[in-house]
């Protein structure tokens, strides 16, 4: 897992809508929440993603913008973002490039490690939290980003 201090790869990938998303873009408006979940439609993944969607109003009012990584194609996030009403982009990572890049590919390549990283608008990782079924832990990644700057 990467660690706090460490830059952030760049890298662009499609969107729920086939739309490409370049971080060095994002960081221009603020810092990134981004966060690798293993897939569309699991217990674990859906209850992360709809805190996620809970807190996203709080996370935009202080600048920041709030990404999901996982390696379904576009369509099943497009799916999974319209039935779980989720407003913030999911991006398919079909290929685990960036998922390996991050350090997020699970044991053998097998799978993808629940991760979330907090990356400032220099492009260096301000926090990482790496925790398999305590989705508390990754929110409290973005409570303590909507409290730090509010």
């Amino acid at each position: 897992m990467l660690k706090a201090g460490d830059t952030a790869p760049d890298f662009e990938l499609p969107d729920q809508d086939g739309n490409p998303v370049r971080l060095s873009t994002l960081l221009t408006r603020g810092p990134v929440l981004l966060y690798f979940y293993p897939a569309d439609f699991t217990p674990v993944c859906t209850r992360e993603a709809c805190v996620f969607r809970d807190l996203q109003p709080d996370l935009e009012r202080r600048g920041a913008t709030l990404i999901g990584v996982s390696p379904q194609d576009s369509a099943s996030h497009a799916r999974f973002r319209a039935h779980h009403r989720l407003t913030f982009a999911l991006l398919a990572d079909t290929r685990k490039r960036i998922i390996r890049a991050y350090d997020c590919d699970g044991p053998l390549g097998l799978g993808v490690k629940r991760v979330s990283y907090l990356i400032g608008r220099d492009g260096r990782i301000v926090e990482a939290v790496s925790a398999t079924f305590r989705v508390a832990r990754h929110a409290a990644v973005a409570r303590r980003l909507i409290d730090k700057t509010s």
